[in-house]
């Protein structure tokens, strides 16, 4: 016979829910007898409890929580509690508790710890990155008898007509031409200092004498014989070491460094950068460059700039009227890559950054800072903060273009001192 009250089995007696079992598991919900809360009610017949059998204690009734003996016994169902739960919301000695404030100082500084080490990381990466991309193929150790320094940071920017890389489809569009080798296309002087930064076009059919030198490749030295030639020739008889000795010989300025962006990887920065944008000053049409621009404010593509650039028998002053246009777009150019637009976006920074050091050729002590130094002289230059200019003429002879040695003496002078610029070029 069953001892066991109606609707209870012997598989329930060993779970011992509810009775002080050590199971971690609730107890499943279940009607429970109302309780009512409240005086004791008076003595008198009730309904009688069910039979219990042998070795089952008599259980307690309720009268506010209490069982009978007043030995304080609370099961916890008559505030509604469910063992295993947060228990209402309520702790010990009836206060009330919930889930612990978070800790937000512990998480601001773990926030910011992780954001910085991601920062340090990734500028850590992309400097070697980029650092591994520089072609420093120029050895300015082999030019001779150069001038003292002085103060600032001189650099020579050179733009060839170098087609390295480029298809003959590309040569067709960009109206380069299919000629081997490389000669300069243009030539600059970019002067950093205290007292801002003078950028210096050198025209390159300026009538220069090219001196003594040692070959860079064969290592042999030439005698100097006196020699008066274009500028652009001295790069087109040994290359850059030989630009630079003749450019410090002709001048008396010591050069720091070299640089040199050839016409594909010239067009490709203006691309990844998006174009640039620039006023231009009057219609241009040229065939030989391949220019067709109308006057005003536009943005070129990187054909449309190469083609800009390059444009010289358009022009009422032809090579000296191309360097104002090349000195214009380039501190354009360099306004537009030092923008947040570019150096926060890296979908366009990493591009730009890719395409600007893959065609650069710089000297071998040339570091990454100092390239962002120069950009960011150059874009000063077109936001008024600095000079642009011409070298200096003083007329023609034989077809070139002569210096004004008087300018260009005082010129050499207030670079090498750092002194404000005076003089002004054609």
């Amino acid at each position: 016979m069953n001892d066991w009250p109606e609707g209870w089995s012997g598989d329930n007696r060993g779970s011992g829910y509810g009775r002080g079992s050590a199971s971690a598991r609730p107890e499943s919900a279940r009607v429970m007898r109302q309780v009512r809360r409240g005086a004791t009610p008076p003595p008198g017949p009730g309904p009688s409890a069910p039979p219990y059998g042998a070795g089952v204690p008599q259980q307690p009734s309720y009268t506010d929580g209490q069982g009978y003996g007043g030995d304080g016994y609370d099961s916890g169902y008559n505030t509604g509690q469910v063992y295993g739960g947060s228990g209402g919301g309520h702790g010990p000695g009836g206060q009330a508790q919930g889930r612990p404030a978070p800790n937000w100082r512990r998480r601001i500084k773990w926030t910011a710890i992780t954001v910085v080490t991601v920062l340090v990381v990734t500028t850590v990466s992309t400097y070697f990155w980029a650092d591994s991309k520089l072609n420093r193929e120029v050895d300015l150790s082999k030019v001779i008898d150069r001038p003292e320094a002085g103060e600032g940071t001189n650099y020579l920017i050179v733009g060839s007509d170098s087609r390295e890389g480029m298809s003959k489809d590309e040569m067709k569009d960009l109206h380069t031409g299919y000629a081997e080798g490389k000669r300069t296309d243009s030539m600059m002087i970019l002067h950093t200092g205290d007292n801002g930064s003078t950028l210096i076009s050198l025209p390159r059919d300026s009538d220069v004498e090219i001196p003594s030198f040692v070959g860079s490749e064969s290592g042999k030295k030439y005698p100097s014989t006196g020699r008066r030639t274009k500028l652009n020739a001295a790069y087109a008889e040994d290359g850059p070491e030989l630009l630079v000795r003749t450019v410090e010989y002709n001048t008396g300025l010591r050069l720091d460094h070299y640089v040199e962006i050839g016409f594909g990887g010239f067009a490709n920065i203006v691309d990844a950068v998006g174009g640039v944008e620039i006023d231009i000053p009057q219609d241009i049409k040229d065939k030989k460059s391949g220019a067709d621009l109308k006057k005003g404010k536009q943005t070129l593509n990187g054909q449309e700039a190469l083609a800009f650039v390059r444009t010289r028998y358009a022009l009422a002053g032809s090579d000296l009227d191309r360097t104002k246009n090349q000195q214009k777009f380039l501190s354009a150019l360099a306004s537009q890559v030092a923008t947040p637009s570019t150096v926060l976006n890296p979908f366009r920074l990493y591009p730009t950054m890719g395409a600007g050091l893959d065609s650069l050729i710089v000297d071998k002590d040339m570091g990454l800072f100092d390239l962002a130094s120069m950009f960011w002289a150059m874009k000063s230059v077109s936001g008024g903060d600095g000079t642009s200019m011409n070298m200096p003429i003083s007329g023609s002879v034989g077809g070139n273009l002569k210096w004004d040695d008087a300018k260009v003496k005082k010129l050499v002078q207030e670079l090498k001192n750092d002194e404000k610029v005076t003089v002004s070029g054609n």
